[in-house]
């Protein structure tokens, strides 16, 4: 029973995603700095996912979480980002206009929220 809701709650995140369906600011030009973009692309893909921690999503901020992720390398962070991290986080966080900059000024984001004082 529970690998089944555990399938049911994966195809329902691959249906709606685990973000909004706007495109990234990177297409309303450059004017957008590198850690507005991050912001703006975590608030419409990432968001739903690490702010609940949902399927076991490092929490933005959350230092104990991000510490041994962020001790691994941005490159490699980057790079699950890209691919998707199986069973639970999709490939690109569902969004697919997203070019590898702009999930990496995401993963930026969240690497520096982990950093800040909370």
């Amino acid at each position: 029973m529970q690998s089944r809701y555990g399938l049911v709650l994966w195809f329902g995140l691959v249906l709606f995603g685990c973000g909004g369906n706007t495109s990234p600011s990177a297409e309303q030009g450059s004017a957008t700095s590198s850690a507005n973009l991050g912001a703006e692309i975590y608030q419409n893909y990432c968001a739903s996912c690490h702010n609940s921690g949902i399927s076991g999503a490092p929490k933005l901020g959350d230092k104990q979480a991000w510490g041994p992720r962020i001790a691994k390398g941005r490159d490699l962070l980057l790079q699950a980002t890209i691919v998707g991290v199986q069973p639970s986080m999709p490939p690109k966080g569902m969004c697919f206009r997203c070019s590898d900059d702009d999930l990496g000024a995401a993963v930026d984001y969240m690497m520096l929220s982990a950093a800040a004082e909370r």
